[in-house]
């Protein structure tokens, strides 16, 4: 498709997303030849586009609370633009959990957690 031909809804859904015509239409339970009336300009339904950045995982859940956070690349996108890995969220969780008064003890849980996730991390 040439660019002055690209809609908002064809890019919505070719570049946001990262359907296909077909991908969307069977995610969307409707035909082919709507998804292309869509890609020309005629409005995609709320449903349609929610289901879409769902499936793409572009929307984690339709509250407010998660409406910036997104999943990309296998990594969480928080709403400052920071991307985090699955280990550094079990790290942050395991970080609030301490909750010692004795500093000799956080440190020792601390180290004991820090070398556990350096095994998990690929060699950089």
């Amino acid at each position: 498709m040439k660019y002055n031909e690209m809609t908002k809804n064809y890019v919505f859904r070719e570049l946001k997303c990262g359907l296909t015509i077909e991908e969307t239409a069977e995610i969307c339970f409707k035909t082919v030849r709507t998804v292309k009336e869509w890609d020309a300009g005629k409005p995609i339904p709320k449903e349609c586009r929610r289901l879409m950045r769902v499936i793409s995982n572009r929307e984690l859940h339709h509250s407010e609370q998660w409406e910036q956070f997104e999943v990309r690349n296998g990594r969480l996108k928080l709403p400052t633009g920071q991307y985090v890995t699955p280990q550094q969220i079990l790290t942050g969780i395991a970080l609030l959990e301490i909750q010692s008064i004795n500093e000799i003890g956080v440190n020792t849980k601390l180290l004991k957690y820090a070398r556990a996730l350096a095994k998990l991390m690929p060699n950089r």
